[in-house]
């Protein structure tokens, strides 16, 4: 019996920062966890560790974490076993340096080591319960081959209809203004049949719908895995995905622009649970400063692209990311900018204030842009984003549109979906329909959310 399962520390909270892969990589330690024989709580209340899942995208994001686990440092004072411990992102991009800076910390995991917190913890708890003096803090950041195979496992709860599927992690781009290559490594992709054995057992376990992770999703087994009748790895493993029995819909993020070329393109046509719904960054509307940027694609061939998915896809809903304020981003850049992201008519969209990341380029360029005229030019595409986001809703008015009823909404007697656009919508239901796809008659909209009723032949709602 694995020495936590029976003493008395084994109550453990995990705090996630940041994005999808950042929620996917906690719950496959939560997992781990609980093979393990530790109880994993909703509360940083009720634990006796408290780990935090870090994201170094942004500084406000770093800032937010260190201040929760100073905080957390005060309830050492009333109980010196209680363990405080920060995994992923910021972890491997400051290292040491946290430890200089938080001495009481317990535990520091890097991307790489997730799989190894079980081991950790159980080392810590087995040194404080010999009663000697506190155990070092353990630092773990090292590269590990095969890393990426290890995000596997998942909890999925009763009535829990959709998923995340981590395929790959890693990033080999070389963005100015991006700390993923540092924090999460090279590229590499775990093997299809993998990939696909883990989509079956989700089915088997009632999920419907999947999306597909990675920092450049769209770069899957690229040097791992062949060109196969002219489509990349990536296509293959859709077309294995929409195959599984019990899988209703199929998404994925975060692509990158080169990676859609025609295949992938194609496969909106011909395969019918890859929902019509993308998130395509752009990053920038202006081809001097995506140059900056160190972006490898235009405007006009991101156009392109955009146009290729609603040739094959009239109906296409496309999301992105957008950063303002970049270090030299002239009003006429971002007018111009703000112009392509007008003209594309985004159905939602990420946008973020420029935040410099230490050790990567755009750190040191010039013409850094003061917070108050990002936060302007920020205000700017949100106000374009409303508009557009309104149209589209609005024009959903009157029709028919395909949900997966996903569970009761945190507010009100209603319940809640997603349609294949990726909108939420607002209905009466009953708990029975958790998991089905049902029809929805919108009968009125929001910026964020779609209202109605249910269509259904012969069943009361």
């Amino acid at each position: 019996m694995a020495f936590a399962s029976f003493f008395v520390m084994n109550r453990v909270y995990i705090k996630t920062y940041g994005c999808q892969m950042n929620e996917r990589d906690s719950e496959q330690v939560a997992s781990s966890l609980r093979d393990r024989g530790y109880s994993v709580v909703g509360s940083e209340r009720d634990a006796d560790v408290v780990l935090l899942n870090t994201c170094s995208v942004r500084d406000q994001a770093e800032q937010k974490a260190i201040g929760k686990a100073g905080y957390l440092r005060k309830r050492k004072q009333d109980n010196p076993n209680f363990l405080v411990g920060i995994m992923g992102c910021m972890a491997q991009n400051r290292g040491s340096e946290l430890l200089d800076r938080l001495p009481d910390l317990d535990l520091v995991v890097g991307t790489q080591k997730f799989h190894r917190v079980p081991d950790h913890l159980d080392n810590l708890i087995q040194s404080l319960k010999a009663q000697g003096p506190r155990p070092s803090s353990i630092l773990d950041l090292d590269e590990e081959e095969g890393s990426q195979n290890a995000i596997r496992d998942h909890v999925v709860k009763p009535g829990e209809v959709s998923a995340f599927v981590s395929i790959m992690q890693g990033c080999n781009m070389n963005c100015a203004f991006c700390i993923v290559p540092k924090t999460r490594g090279r590229e590499r992709g775990r093997p299809i049949e993998e990939v696909v054995d883990e989509v079956t057992e989700l089915a088997e376990r009632g999920v419907k719908e999947v999306t597909l992770l990675g920092q450049i999703v769209t770069s899957y087994g690229r040097r791992e895995f062949p060109v196969v009748g002219g489509k990349s790895p990536f296509v293959q493993l859709l077309e294995r995905i929409n195959d599984v029995s019990g899988i209703e819909r199929i998404r994925f993020t975060s692509p990158h622009p080169r990676g859609f070329k025609q295949d992938l393109v194609e496969a909106y046509r011909d395969l019918p649970k890859l929902c019509e719904y993308i998130h395509l960054p752009l990053q920038a509307g202006c081809d001097k400063t995506l140059r900056a940027m160190n972006r490898p694609y235009t405007k006009a061939r991101y156009r392109e692209i955009v146009d290729s998915l609603r040739a094959v896809v009239p109906d296409m809903y496309f999301s992105t990311d957008v950063i303002v304020g970049f270090p030299g981003e002239t009003e006429e850049d971002f007018a111009e900018s703000a112009a392509f992201f007008e003209e594309i008519g985004y159905d939602m969209a990420y946008i973020f204030k420029y935040s410099i990341r230490s050790g990567t380029p755009a750190e040191t360029m010039p013409d850094q842009i003061p917070t108050e005229e990002k936060e302007r030019r920020n205000q700017v595409l949100l106000d374009i984003l409303r508009r557009s986001s309104i149209r589209r809703n609005e024009s959903l008015v009157g029709t028919v549109q395909e949900v997966l009823v996903e569970g009761p909404a945190k507010k009100g007697d209603v319940f809640t979906g997603k349609t294949r656009g990726h909108r939420t919508a607002i209905f009466d239901a009953d708990e029975r329909l958790v998991g089905e796809l049902v029809n929805l008659k919108v009968e009125r909209a929001t910026v964020s959310s779609l209202y109605g009723e249910l269509e259904l032949a012969g069943v009361d709602r």
